[in-house]
């Protein structure tokens, strides 16, 4: 692992944010995701897959005084996110976890970025750390494995926030069955008049309320800027929802 580059910054430079040489790269799924987390000071957050810490780290720049924690099966992953919570000086615990196995104290809200490829459905990546962490390696895993450990770590009542392609939006609320309700979608449109990529999920633990489908976010102009509604969550940490 050489991480020795100079940190990237998000939020507006209130996070920096060490990583790896190899695997995936922050990105703006990780800031989008932390802003639909609806978290109170006070309450507890679950960063299932957290990868170096990105999305966690983005939701504490927001909302001061909350519990923090975060698994990830990649142990170098999982050493630059408590690196980055220190440089941030931000109290998180991270651990080295499978979420299909890891069962810790029931939390008010999870949060989510499960890889986009399962197993099974494209080429591995010759780099053993991407190819995990788009999840290549354990050919098994999928996204009931991320909804049932969202489920099995939250609060009757806790919010469960995964950001994913829109196209698997029917995966995720087939995975997410009877067990959760007041289900929101929350549509991330490149431009306006464009198909959305991109979808946020927000479900509840063993609610009963009706879906809901959100106007959603336009991130682009025409000329590839950012939205003025889009610069305000990437760089104010406005909130989603």
């Amino acid at each position: 692992m050489n991480d020795d580059h100079e940190p990237i910054t998000v939020l507006n430079k209130r996070v920096l944010l060490h990583q790896p040489a190899n695997g995936f790269r922050t990105s703006l799924d990780s800031v989008m995701l932390a802003a639909a987390c609806t978290v109170k000071s006070g309450q507890s957050v679950l960063d299932l897959g957290c990868g170096v810490g990105s999305a966690g780290l983005c939701v504490a720049a927001r909302v001061k005084g909350i519990v923090l924690s975060g698994i990830d099966i990649q142990a170098d992953h999982v050493a630059l996110a408590e690196k980055n919570a220190a440089l941030n000086t931000i109290a998180a615990t991270f651990a080295c976890a499978d979420i299909r196995d890891y069962e810790g104290a029931p939390q008010d809200h999870v949060i989510a970025n499960p890889p986009f490829s399962e197993a099974g459905k494209h080429t591995p990546s010759p780099s053993s750390s991407k190819a995990l962490a788009r999840g290549h390696i354990e050919e098994d895993l999928n996204l009931k494995d991320w909804i049932d450990a969202g489920f099995r770590n939250l609060k009757n009542g806790g919010s469960l926030n995964v950001i994913h392609m829109a196209g698997e939006t029917h995966t995720i609320i087939q995975a997410l069955g009877k067990r959760f309700g007041a289900v929101e979608i929350f549509p991330l449109w490149p431009r306006a008049g464009v198909a959305a990529k991109r979808v946020i999920l927000r479900a509840i633990r063993n609610r009963k309320t009706p879906t809901v489908i959100r106007p959603g976010l336009v991130l682009h102009e025409a000329d590839g800027a950012y939205t003025q509604a889009a610069e305000r969550v990437l760089r104010d940490g406005a909130g989603l929802f």
